[in-house]
């Protein structure tokens, strides 16, 4: 018989949109770079990555509208709790359903 499992650790906090933030802003840092280097990327074989660039730093600011919206979500759910039991409620991830 296996030994008893462990409960599960608390969720980390973590703040998404820094995250988030900073990634798109390194795929756009990556675009401006490429976009001065392009003449040497196209004789090397790489001219799309200026494209690849581009596609990575608009998709980090689709992801940056999705992670303020759900930050905004959370905090307004946590508001809500808060007010309905008269106190402070620690935050629930996103994907757990308030006790």
């Amino acid at each position: 018989m296996p030994p008893p499992r462990r409960p599960d650790p608390e969720p980390l906090e973590t703040d998404d949109v820094a995250i988030v933030a900073v990634g798109t802003g390194l795929w756009f840092a990556a675009l401006a770079v490429s976009l001065v280097l392009h003449d040497r990327l196209a004789d090397a074989g790489n001219g799309d990555w200026v494209w690849i660039f581009l596609t990575g730093g608009c998709l980090g600011l689709v992801g940056l509208v999705y992670v303020r919206r759900r930050r905004a979500q959370q905090r307004a759910r946590s508001a809500a709790l808060a007010d309905a039991t008269d106190g402070p409620v620690p935050s629930q991830p996103a994907d757990r359903e308030p006790a």
